[in-house]
C-alpha cells in the first residue's frame, strides 16, 4: 500500500475535461471535499454545495466535487454527461473532477488519505454513501467529516471557522 503524506496538497486527480490537476493549487485555501452523483436522493444537496461555494469563495474557499459511481450505481454518466448536468441543473462553479473511486483496493489515493486522516463513525474508513463531506483547513488537513445527510447549508458555521484561523 502507498505510503501516506501529509495533506491534501500532495494528491492531484483528473478534471472532468481530462486534465490533471494537482491540489497544490489549493494552497491555503479551505477545501471542502463532496463526493457525487447524480442520481442519488442527496443530488439536490448540489445546490447547497455551490450556494456555500459562491458564498465564501472570494474569502479562501472551495467545493471540489468527486463524482463516483460506487454506490448504488448513481453516477453512470461520462465525464461530459456529468458536467452538462451539473452545470444545467445546478450551476455548478466549483470544480468538478473526473469520476473516482472512493472505496476498496482501487480508491483514489487522495480518498485514501482523507479516509485514513478522518475515520468515519465507530472508526470505520470507508464512505458509506454519496455526498460525505470532508473539510480541510488551509494547511491542507482534514478537520471534519460529515456524513451524506448533514447538508451543506449547515457547514457554513464551520467553513468560516476555518476561515477565520491563519
Amino acid at each position: 500500500m502507498e505510503t501516506m503524506t501529509g495533506t491534501v496538497y500532495d494528491y492531484q486527480a483528473e478534471l472532468l475535461d481530462g486534465r490533471e490537476m494537482s491540489l497544490e493549487d489549493f494552497r491555503g485555501t479551505v477545501l471542502l471535499i463532496v463526493n457525487t452523483a447524480s442520481q442519488c436522493g442527496f443530488t439536490p444537496q448540489y445546490e447547497g454545495l455551490e450556494k456555500l461555494y459562491r458564498a465564501y469563495k472570494d474569502k479562501g474557499f472551495a467545493v471540489l466535487g468527486f463524482p463516483c459511481n460506487q454506490f448504488g450505481q448513481q453516477e453512470p454518466g461520462t465525464a461530459c454527461q456529468i458536467g452538462a448536468f451539473c452545470q444545467k441543473n445546478y450551476g455548478v462553479s466549483f470544480p468538478v473532477f473526473a469520476k473516482v473511486e472512493v472505496n476498496g483496493e482501487g480508491a483514489h489515493p487522495l480518498y485514501q488519505f482523507l479516509k485514513k486522516e478522518q475515520p468515519g463513525l465507530l472508526g470505520t474508513e470507508g464512505i458509506k454513501w454519496n455526498f460525505t463531506k470532508f473539510l480541510v483547513d488551509r494547511q491542507g488537513r482534514v478537520k471534519s467529516r460529515f456524513a451524506p445527510r448533514v447538508e451543506p447549508e449547515r457547514l457554513a458555521e464551520p467553513v468560516e471557522q476555518l476561515l477565520k484561523e491563519n
